[in-house]
Formats: C-alpha cells, structure tokens, sequence
C-alpha cells in the first residue's frame, strides 16, 4: 500500500543558514514544477514577523540562482506562517499545533543542531504533534557510536522506524543514484566485480576551499565525521553490497546495512590524517587544534565478495580542485603477453565514476596503435554524461520524505554500523600532518596507498598510454 503524504511541512530552523542554504532553494523548485501543495510552518527563536521570514525566503532564492518564476515565488510564499519560541516551552508546541489547524500528517525538519533533536521531538510527542506524523533529521547523526545510538533512542521512543527520514543529502545526488543503477542493471558488470578481478577501489571527495565560517562545526567534528564516514561510506555500500532481492527501498536498505557490519573496525595505522597551513588562525578554531581537515584511510569489507581488496577513502579542504570521484582498479592479465601491458606502464584497466561537478561514467582500455608493433595505449571510453534538469538533492529527498519515500535515507542499524568501523580512532590516532594549500594532502597519505599503487587525482592525471 503507497504511504500517504504529509498535508503540512513544520520546519524547524528557519532562520537558520541550512533553511537559506538549502531548504527554502528546495521549496521553491517544488513550488515550481506544481509539487508544493501544503502548508510550510517555519519554526524559530527569533521573534520574526512573516514580511521579515518572506524577505529571508526571498533573499535565499536569489543568492541560489534567480526568481524566474514569479507565480512559483508568490505560490511558496501564500503558504508559509512562522512562529517564534523557545523550543523548551511546551507552548511553542501548542502554538505549532493551532497553526497547523486540520492537517493530521504533518512532516517534522530539524534543521537545528543535534544537541536539540531530544528537546524538539520530546516537544512534538507532549504536544501530540508525532501521531501519524514523521520527522526529517539533518546530519550528523551523532558524533560517535554512543551519541548516535542515544539519538537513536530518542527518535524511536515518539516515531517509528519508518516514519524517521536522517537526510544525507549526498544520496540525493542523481550520480550517486546513478551507481545503484548502473550496477545492477547492466549484465557486463556483475562477472567482474568482486576479489578476482578488482585490485582496489578509491574514493576521493576534494574541495579546494577552507571551512570558511564553519570553524566553531569543525573544531567539534573533523574531516573523518564531517565526510568519509557519512558521505563517502554510503558510496561504499552503493558500490559494494550485494544485489537487492527487490527494487523496495527496505531491501536496499538491509544490502546497505550488511556491508558496513562487514566493514572491519579501522585501526590507527589505517588513517592518515592532515590540516592545511593556516587552519588554525581560521576563526573559532584552537591555536592548538589537532582536528584534520584531511583524511585518507584503508578499509577492508570482511565478506565474500570484497575479501582482501583495500579500499582506499580520502577528503580535505584547500586541496588541488573540487572533485569527487571513484576509480575501480582491476587486476592486470593474468599473462603478460605483450611487453607494454600493465601494469608496468600504468595503471591496469578500470572503471571511474566521476561523480562531482560534472557526472560522467568511464571504462579504461588499452588499445593498439597502427602498426606492426603489438605496443599501444589506455584510453577511456565514456559511458554516461551529465543530463541538464536534474533536480536537486534536497529538492529530491524533501519531496521524497513528504511522500514517505525513504529509499534514499539512512536506516538506524546503518547509522550505528558505520559508526562502529570509524569509533575505534575517534580519539585514538596518529597527529596530523600540515599540507600546502593547492595540494593533495600530506605526503604520508602516498605512504598509505603505495603497496597498492598511487592515488588517482582528479583532473591532475592523465590516462597513461
């Protein structure tokens, strides 16, 4: 039976940078394309008046790109009321309840810090704002093993399992959807794609940009949170679990869960960690901080499928371009029947998936130049390009969870699983390293790497041939 959708949005936060951001951009591409049709109820401290919360939304779609649909803006707008108070009054709860008048299944967004998702949902339960009701929560879901489990707890002692949607807003990316396609509907791949013929399998997130205004978040959170064990190990489980027995996003959702319970918990000696020049005079960080703005590390998938291969993960700030991608490195021939093949040349063939700013899918070859010589050169073919009209991840998910669609949200065994590979160097680790701005990170992440090869960088290699 399809779930319901929710009649009203309650957003909570929406003064805040993420509603700017993100959420009101989102809205308004709904409001667009005719898909808004409830009432938004913005929730905040600040004792706003709705001219000044119209204002805000305004301003947000502007800074996003541009109002070129003034019937869309005017739409959004007729449906937006406010209001203000402190989220540990029970009477900003009853306030939320009368604004909401006769809609039954409102969505609940947190876009608010983690250390207020208890105070909020123990609100919404007093006020008997959860029945039939579902809640929408941003990252990070926790901050260790133990915070997540809490946060856990306390979202599943008001709504069930699967009323809670954790947002990440990477698996709205159309390319990230796009590697559970690709695999799985494409018969050449499966045959391939396993410890026999994959050699190692990387995964770099580059931004060339600082933590900006984000100093104070990052001080508390650090490259290894902040990225890989959200963002990038979702990547892993797309690319690593085994087929679904169905297209139902529960069974998607258990292939998911059983590869990070296959991941094996990360030791010290499998991070490297850096911080690039000048981190710390950044604003609200510690003239002391040890926090990464880098970090590469090994992991290994304890199952059948994956046994021995290294996977080789890494993110920083201020690195050499703003670039995410993955390289699947196969094992070379088994005979080296030509003296040019890999891989004493170069790499041996692969498969890499680039996956930000532009999408593209590409297959690494070699082939044979012209001549009597049985001597030739990788090239890539591509497979698949960036489509224009895509919709945005948060476009995507926000319509999604109102439509109780949770395939392309975490599950609460997921959320504690991937927590448990990362726990074990939360706080026990090497220091960092100091790295230039511009470049790939420290050097010892090339030590890291350098029994399986070299990193790939994005942009900076050229297929070798």
């Amino acid at each position: 039976m399809a779930a319901s959708h929710s009649d009203a949005l309650v957003l909570f936060g929406a003064t805040g940078d993420l509603a700017h951001k993100m959420i009101f951009p989102a809205l308004y591409a709904l409001a667009k394309r005719e898909a808004l049709k409830v009432p938004v109820i913005g929730v905040a401290s600040p004792k706003w008046s709705l001219p000044q919360l119209h204002d805000r939304v305004e301003d947000s779609i502007k800074r996003s790109g541009a109002i070129d649909n003034e019937g869309a803006l005017h739409h959004l707008l007729s449906l937006l009321s406010y209001v203000s108070g402190n989220y540990n009054d029970l009477s900003t709860f009853a306030n939320i309840k009368e604004m909401l008048g006769s809609a039954l299944r409102p969505a609940h967004y947190l876009a608010i810090p983690p250390s207020l998702f208890e105070t909020v949902i123990k609100g919404l339960s007093a006020a008997k704002l959860a029945d039939d009701s579902r809640v929408i929560v941003e990252k990070p879901f926790g901050r260790d093993l133990a915070s997540a489990r809490e946060l856990n707890r306390v979202a599943r002692s008001v709504f069930p399992e699967d009323s809670i949607f954790r947002i990440d807003h990477f698996l709205g990316k159309e390319a990230i959807m796009n590697l559970l396609y690709f695999r799985f509907a494409n018969t050449f791949l499966e045959p391939i794609w396993n410890r026999n013929y994959v050699a190692s399998i990387q995964i770099t997130l580059a931004e060339k940009f600082g933590v900006e205004d984000r100093g104070a978040f990052y001080e508390t959170a650090g490259c290894l949170r902040d990225v890989i064990q959200n963002h990038l190990f979702q990547i892993v489980a797309l690319l690593a679990m085994e087929p679904p027995a169905g297209r139902d996003f529960g069974a998607v959702h258990s292939e998911k869960a059983k590869i990070f319970q296959a991941m094996r918990p990360l030791e010290p000696d499998d991070l490297v960690r850096g911080q690039y020049d000048g981190y710390r005079d950044e604003p609200h960080v510690a003239k002391s901080s040890d926090v990464e703005t880098f970090c590469a590390l090994r992991l290994f998938i304890d199952s059948w499928r994956w046994q021995g291969v290294p996977w080789y993960l890494r993110s920083g700030k201020y690195l050499a371009a703003t670039e995410t991608e993955i390289l699947v490195e196969l094992k070379p021939p088994p005979q080296r029947l030509f003296a040019d093949s890999a891989p004493t040349t170069g790499r041996a063939n692969y498969l890499r998936f680039q996956l930000s700013p532009h999408s593209a899918i590409a297959l690494a070859a070699r082939v044979k130049h012209p001549g009597k010589e049985f001597v030739g050169g990788q090239r890539e073919l591509y497979l698949l390009e960036e489509q224009p009209g895509q919709e945005s991840p948060y476009e995507r998910l926000l319509g999604d969870a109102m439509a109780g669609d949770g395939a392309l949200f975490t599950r609460e065994d997921a959320v504690e699983a991937a927590w448990a590979v990362v726990d074990p160097v939360l706080e026990t680790h090497h220091r960092t390293y100091p790295y230039p701005h511009g470049s790939w990170g420290p050097k010892q992440a090339d030590v890291l790497i350098a029994t399986d090869g070299c990193w790939h960088n994005p942009q900076s290699e050229e297929v070798p041939g």
